[in-house]
């Protein structure tokens, strides 16, 4: 492909991912739909283009583009969680199952062990089997070799409480450990858990005066300010627990500035605290997907920020090794 030709299909690319974020299903699928015509060996414009058809109700269409992306690349991970996902919420949990144990194979091969456990236990979890329990116990005795790893731990815990049908508490990153092993009795260990420090908590502000100081900047055409302005003010009103009041802030200033990685990136850690998890990831995820169209590396780190902090559990955030 030529230099002006990547050109072009990277810029359909990002026009496909501003279009799904905004929820210009219509313009997203023209988008994706041209970066597949321009680069037909390809697999991404095509989970994008599933991605969007999943969202639009039509789930035989993005069935057949899901397989049409592992047609051009059988280990592409987007397409292989989202095809298990899709079947999942039809209800085919064996075939679900068969997807995650080629997902599983694919990130073991990519070095990604803590990842290929997690997809391995999830496909054990949806469709027992002697095979899958075999893989699952292979993948979990090399991965307690790794020592200080707490994504390892934590993927350990997961696979143990399904292979040795006990709940482990892994919520606080606890894990329990095999004491036996150090020629101990066996007993768990007990952990102290030091206690949360205390949020600072921003000096009272005038939330009236806020969102009419938003309002105004917008109106003034001014996109940085209205976007500084709109940040403060998004603060201000989660601080005080007024969560509406501040995804109306960062609506406010999208209208003014709609791709502003910042605006987004706030709205996802509100989505995340209205309950709203579903919307945070597909923020997220397509947020990760222009940044490294663009070659932006502070808004990847804050994607990962993020999805480490609070969803530690999702699969399509998870940082490749190294």
């Amino acid at each position: 492909m030529s230099d002006a030709l990547y050109e072009r299909y990277k810029e359909a690319l990002r026009r496909g991912h501003v279009a799904s974020m905004r929820g210009h299903f219509a313009a997203a699928i023209e988008a994706y739909s041209e970066a597949a015509r321009i680069a037909p060996d390809r697999a991404l414009p095509l989970v994008g283009l599933a991605t969007v058809l999943v969202q639009l109700g039509k789930p035989a269409e993005a069935l057949t583009a899901f397989d049409a992306a592992l047609d051009r690349a059988s280990a592409d991970e987007g397409a292989l969680r989202g095809k298990a996902d899709l079947l999942l919420a039809r209800g085919e949990r064996a075939a679900a199952a068969d997807t995650l144990d080629r997902l599983a194979i694919a990130l073991d091969g990519a070095g990604r062990l803590a990842d290929a456990t997690d997809a391995a236990r999830r496909a054990l979890e949806l469709a027992e089997s002697r095979s899958r329990r075999r893989t699952v116990t292979a993948l979990t005795d090399r991965l307690r070799a790794t020592d200080g790893d707490p994504d390892a731990a934590e993927a350990v815990a997961r696979a143990l409480s399904v292979l040795e049908g006990r709940a482990l508490d892994v919520a606080d990153g606890l894990v329990a450990r095999d004491v036996a092993a150090d020629g101990q009795d066996g007993s768990a260990a007990s952990v102290a858990v030091p206690e949360p420090e205390p949020i600072a908590v921003p000096p009272p502000f005038d939330r009236i005066a806020a969102t009419a100081e938003v309002e105004a900047m917008a109106e003034s055409g001014d996109a940085e300010a209205t976007v500084t302005v709109a940040l403060a003010a998004a603060a201000g009103h989660r601080a005080s627990g007024s969560i509406g009041a501040a995804i109306d802030a960062c609506y406010l200033a999208l209208g003014v500035r709609p791709t502003e990685p910042r605006l987004h990136l706030a709205l996802s850690e509100l989505y995340l605290d209205r309950g709203w998890r579903p919307l945070a990831i597909d923020k997220l995820v397509l947020l990760r997907r222009l940044a490294e169209l663009d070659d932006d590396p502070t808004t990847l780190e804050a994607v990962a920020g993020i999805a480490t902090a609070r969803l530690r559990d999702e699969p399509r955030l998870a940082v490749p090794a190294g």
